[in-house]
């Protein structure tokens, strides 16, 4: 058990301020480092603090239950899956945000974190080039990871620091003019589930995810009442 006294933290945790001046209490022991978010004293906590010493984590959703070698880019994307910057962003962006970090994890996990240069990165990125928009995902996914060991104290400069992705050559989405929109609706009349799916679309301008859930337990009177899924926004 952890020591409940108020006034002293147990061995190899901290109080420290991450870098949005918040308050929280960090276990590191040698290279392994991870925050606790449960408060102490408190049975949670003594459950995490323990998991800490066993360099595990406790919390719901880690993939594998063996060990997780310490300072590895896989308990970096362990400790970040907890962190957060993680937990705080929609379940969408959390999906897409696994998917992306258990490629890394796959490809690089075993390797110490304190040992990435910018020639891995360029080295790793340039192996992409048949399919560029995955790079620069992988890229983009490699930063945030990067940052999250900074804060944690696994890494002291960032080695992704001003690599570039690949251009992005497109003329974007064509925008419908008003007489495809008018050769669509009569192609399409009211009533149909595809009539009904361009306006909501259209009509609505919300995104395609949250555009999918709306139904009739949305709409109140001459309203549509709804919570968007990234943000939150009523």
């Amino acid at each position: 058990m952890a020591r409940r006294s108020r006034s002293a933290l147990p061995k190899y945790v901290t109080a420290a301020r991450d870098r949005y001046k918040k308050v929280r209490l960090r276990f590191r022991k040698g290279l392994f480092s991870t925050y606790l978010k449960s408060p102490f004293p408190s049975d949670e906590f003594d459950q995490e603090y323990q998991a800490a010493l066993r360099n595990e984590r406790a919390a719901r959703g880690e993939i594998g239950k063996s060990r997780i070698k310490a300072g590895s880019i896989a308990a970096l994307v362990a400790s970040y899956y907890q962190a957060p910057e993680f937990r705080g962003t929609a379940k969408s962006t959390q999906q897409t945000y696994r998917g992306i970090c258990e490629h890394i994890r796959k490809d690089h996990g075993d390797k110490p974190v304190s040992g990435l240069t910018r020639k891995h990165v360029k080295a790793i990125i340039g192996k992409m080039s048949d399919r560029p928009k995955a790079a620069n995902n992988y890229l983009r996914m490699l930063r945030i990871l990067i940052r999250h060991a900074i804060d944690i104290e696994m890494i002291h400069r960032d080695p992704t620091y001003k690599i570039k992705g690949y251009s992005k050559k497109s003329d974007g989405l064509h925008t419908w003019t008003e007489e495809e929109i008018a050769a669509y609706e009569s192609r399409h009349p009211i009533g149909t589930k595809a009539r009904l799916a361009m306006a909501l679309m259209l009509y609505t301008g919300q995104r395609r995810g949250d555009a999918v859930k709306l139904g009739p337990q949305h709409v109140s009177g001459k309203r549509i009442a709804v919570r968007q899924e990234k943000t939150g926004t009523p």
